[in-house]
C-alpha cells in the first residue's frame, strides 16, 4: 500500500467518525426542528379555523341580505359559529396531550416576589438515547410564564385556539376604535355633544360604581370559596369592564331602517366614547390597588390620586391623538406626498397606528388616543388627501374594522369551549346579568331626566327605552376581561362577561326590530332629515301661495301635509335663510367658530385663509402657513370634498363666511337637512 493510499484511508476514517459524532450531536436539533414544524402546523390549523369562520360568516351575511333577514347581525352569526366550532374542537377533536414535566426548586426558594418569575431556565441533558448511555452535554432552555395550571389534560389545539391578550389590544382593537372615529357622523355627534358626554362619561362612571358596589354585596353572600377570592377592587373592576356598550347590531339595524338621526347619534356617540372611558377607568382602579392603596381598603388620598390619574390619562391621551392627527394634516398639506397616492395612504395608516403605540409606550391609553386621532384625521387630513387616497383609506379601515370585529366575536364563541381558564359559577353569572341591567338603567333614565330639564327637543320615553335596550356588550368588555385571568376572581369575571356578550349580541340584537315597532320609533327617515321627537310638522297654505309651517305635539314626527314650492323652499333652507345658532350644542358652536377661522385654514387648503382671519400684524406668519392652492382657489373645491365642515358651525357665522352646501366625505352624508331649520325657529336647543 502506497503512502497515498494510507492517507486516503485515514482521511475516510476521520470523515466517518466525524459524521457519526455530528449525527449524534444533531439528534436534539432534529427533534427540535420536528417540534417546531409541528407547532407551525398547529398554528396554521388555528388560523385556518378562524379564517374559515370569517368566510362562513361572510357567506351567511350575503345569504341573509339576499333574503332580507334582519333579525340576526353578522356579529351574532360570528358568535354562533364560534360556539359551534369551539364545541367541535373540545368534544370531537383529536386529543393529543402535551408532555409535562414537574420541576420543583431544590432547597429553600430564594424567589420572594408576589408573582412567579417571567422565565425559567431549565437545564436538560441532551443526546441521551437510552438509559445506559450517559448524556453528552447539558443545554439550558428558557420557559416563559403562561399562567397557573388547572387542567393537566390540556391538548395542543386547546392552547393554539387561544391568543395572547396583547394581540387584542395591540392589533385587533386599534383599527376598530380608529374606524369609529374616522367614520363618525360628526354633524349629529356635535349637535348632541352634551347628551353624549353625559351618557358616556358620567353615565359610564355611575354604572361602573353601581355594578361594583352591588356585585360586592352579592358576592359576600355567596359561598366562601367565591367570596374569599373577591375584593371590592375586583368587583369595581368588573363594573368598569362591563359598563361600555358595543351596539353594533342595533346601529346596523338603525342604519338599514333609517331611524331618527338624533337617536342614532346618541347611541353611536355614547358607544364610541364609553369604550375610552371604561379603559381609563379600569386602569385607574388597577393603579389604586397596585400603587396607591396600602391596605386594599378605601383611602382618601389613594382615591384622589386615582381620580387624578383618570382625568390626566384621559385628557393627555386625547391630546396625543389630536396632535398626531393635526401633525398628519400638516404633513399632507405642506408636502407633495400627494403626488404618490400609495405613499400618501401608507403614511396616513402608519401615522394613525403610531398614535396608538405612542400613547401605550408613554403609559397613557392608546384607545383614547387613536379614537380622537381618527376624528381629527377625518376632519382635517381627509381634506388634504387625493381622491384615490380618500377612497383607499376609507375602504381599508372599513375592511379592517369588519374583519377585526367579526374575529373577536368568533373568538368569544370558540373560547367558551377551548379557553382553559373559564370558571363557571351560576350565582355570580346571574347576579352579573341583573347588576349589568341595573347599571345600564342608571346610566339612561336619571341622566335623561336631568338632560330634559334644558334640552329641546326632549329625549322622549321611547327613545330612553331604546337607549337602555341598546346597551349591548362587546369587544371592549371581552378584551378587558381576558387581559388578566390569573386569579379565580378574574376567571369568574371572564366567564360572566363572555356570557353577557353572547346573550346581548344574539338575543337583544335579534329583538331590536321588534322593539322599534313596539316603541313606535319612526323609521324610514332620510339620513339627513332630523325628525324631532314628539312634534309634527304641518303646512298651512295661506293666500298668495305662501306656506306657513308650524310644529305641534304628536306621537309621530313625519311631514303630514305636502307643501307647495315656496313652503318647501322655506323648510329646506332656501337662499337667504339662516340656521339658528341654538340648533347646535353650545360647546360645538364655540369650537365651530374657532375651527372655521383658524384650525381649518392652518391644517387644510380651506378658505378663508389665515391672511383673512388673523390680525394684520401676523401676516408674515400667516403667509408662511398659507399654500398657493388656498390663495388661488375660490373655496368651491374644498366645500365639495370637505368631510364634515357642516358638523358644528352655522351656515352664516359671525364673520360672514358662508358654510352651506358642503359635500360629504368620511362619515358625513351629502343630503341636506330638510326640517332642522323649521325646528330651530322654534327655539330648539341641543345639549
Amino acid at each position: 500500500m502506497t503512502p497515498l493510499d494510507r492517507w486516503k484511508g485515514a482521511l475516510c476514517l476521520i470523515t466517518f467518525w466525524t459524521f457519526i459524532a455530528g449525527c449524534s450531536a444533531a439528534d436534539t436539533d432534529i427533534t427540535l426542528d420536528a417540534k417546531a414544524a409541528f407547532n407551525h402546523r398547529m398554528q396554521s390549523l388555528d388560523l385556518l379555523i378562524f379564517v374559515g369562520l370569517l368566510s362562513l360568516t361572510v357567506l351567511t351575511i350575503w345569504l341573509f341580505k339576499h333574503h332580507r333577514v334582519s333579525w340576526l347581525h353578522e356579529t351574532g352569526l360570528a358568535v354562533i359559529y364560534g360556539l359551534i366550532v369551539g364545541a367541535i374542537i373540545r368534544y370531537a377533536g383529536t386529543n393529543k396531550p402535551l408532555v409535562h414535566m414537574q420541576v420543583e426548586p431544590q432547597g429553600e426558594p430564594i424567589y420572594t416576589n408576589k408573582l412567579p418569575p417571567d422565565t425559567l431556565w431549565f437545564k436538560y441533558p441532551v443526546n441521551q438515547t437510552n438509559t445506559t448511555k450517559l448524556p453528552e452535554g447539558i443545554k439550558t432552555y428558557a420557559y416563559v410564564f403562561r399562567g397557573q395550571v388547572y387542567d393537566i389534560e390540556e391538548n395542543e389545539i386547546d392552547l393554539k385556539a387561544t391568543f395572547d391578550p396583547e394581540v387584542f389590544f395591540n392589533i385587533i382593537l386599534p383599527p376598530i376604535i380608529f374606524y369609529a372615529g374616522y367614520s363618525l357622523k360628526k354633524k349629529y355627534f356635535f349637535r348632541n355633544l352634551g347628551a353624549i358626554l353625559t351618557f358616556a362619561i358620567v353615565g359610564t362612571t355611575l354604572s361602573a360604581f353601581l355594578i361594583g358596589g352591588l356585585m360586592y354585596g352579592c358576592v359576600k353572600l355567596m359561598p366562601n370559596y367565591l367570596s374569599s377570592s373577591f375584593t371590592f377592587l375586583d368587583t369595581l373592576y368588573f363594573g368598569a369592564l362591563i359598563s361600555p356598550t358595543d351596539p353594533l347590531t342595533i346601529l346596523a339595524i338603525f342604519n338599514d331602517l333609517h331611524v331618527d338621526v338624533n337617536l342614532y347619534a346618541l347611541v353611536l356617540g355614547e358607544s364610541v366614547l364609553n369604550d375610552a372611558v371604561a379603559i381609563v377607568l379600569s386602569g385607574a382602579i388597577q393603579n389604586y390597588g397596585e400603587h396607591y392603596s396600602n391596605s386594599g381598603e378605601f383611602e382618601t388620598s389613594a382615591f384622589l390620586r386615582s381620580l387624578s390619574d383618570f382625568f390626566s390619562i384621559f385628557f393627555l391621551s386625547l391630546l396625543i391623538g389630536a396632535v398626531m392627527g393635526c401633525f398628519t394634516a400638516l404633513l399632507t398639506k405642506f408636502t407633495r406626498v400627494r403626488d404618490f397616492p400609495l405613499l400618501e395612504s401608507a403614511l396616513f395608516v402608519l401615522m394613525s397606528y403610531s398614535t396608538f403605540l405612542l400613547a401605550e409606550a408613554t403609559e397613557l391609553t392608546g384607545v383614547v388616543a387613536v379614537l380622537f386621532c381618527g376624528i381629527c384625521q377625518a376632519h382635517y387630513t381627509y381634506n388634504n388627501l387625493t381622491e384615490c387616497s380618500r377612497q383607499r383609506t376609507k375602504q381599508i379601515f372599513e375592511l379592517l374594522n369588519f374583519l377585526a370585529e367579526n374575529f373577536i366575536f368568533s373568538y368569544i364563541g370558540v373560547s367558551m369551549f377551548t379557553f382553559p381558564k373559564h370558571h363557571f359559577d351560576a350565582g355570580f353569572i346571574i347576579t352579573a346579568f341583573i347588576c349589568a341591567a341595573l347599571g345600564r338603567a342608571v346610566n339612561v333614565y336619571p341622566l335623561s331626566w336631568l338632560l330634559n330639564i334644558k334640552r329641546k327637543p326632549k329625549i322622549s320615553s321611547n327613545f330612553q327605552h331604546m337607549l337602555f335596550f341598546a346597551g349591548l356588550r362587546g369587544a371592549m368588555s371581552f378584551a378587558l376581561a381576558i387581559r388578566n385571568t390569573v386569579s379565580d376572581a378574574r376567571q369568574t369575571m371572564l366567564t360572566a362577561t363572555s356570557l353577557i356578550v353572547i346573550f346581548t349580541v344574539i338575543i337583544q340584537g335579534g329583538a331590536a326590530n321588534f322593539l322599534l315597532n313596539w316603541l313606535k320609533i319612526p323609521v324610514g327617515v332620510d339620513d339627513e332629515t332630523e325628525q324631532l321627537n314628539n312634534y309634527h310638522v304641518h303646512s298651512d297654505v295661506e293666500g298668495g301661495g305662501r306656506g306657513k309651517t308650524r310644529l305641534a305635539s304628536g306621537a309621530d314626527s313625519n311631514l303630514d301635509t305636502p307643501m307647495d314650492g315656496n313652503a318647501a323652499t322655506a323648510v329646506n333652507g332656501g337662499a337667504g335663510r339662516r340656521r339658528n345658532s341654538h340648533e347646535k350644542a353650545i360647546l360645538a358652536r364655540i369650537w365651530g367658530n374657532f375651527d372655521t377661522k383658524y384650525m381649518k385654514p392652518l391644517l387644510t387648503h380651506s378658505r378663508p385663509t389665515l391672511l383673512e382671519t388673523l390680525p394684520v400684524c401676523c401676516n408674515p406668519i400667516a403667509r408662511l402657513l398659507t399654500t398657493t392652492q388656498q390663495l388661488t382657489q375660490d373655496g368651491s373645491e374644498f366645500r365639495r370634498v370637505d368631510s364634515d365642515s357642516d358638523i358644528c358651525i352655522d351656515n352664516e357665522t359671525g364673520n360672514g363666511l358662508a358654510q352651506d352646501g358642503l359635500g360629504s366625505g368620511a362619515g358625513a352624508g351629502g343630503r341636506r337637512n330638510s326640517i332642522n331649520r323649521v325646528a330651530s325657529e322654534h327655539g330648539n336647543v341641543y345639549i
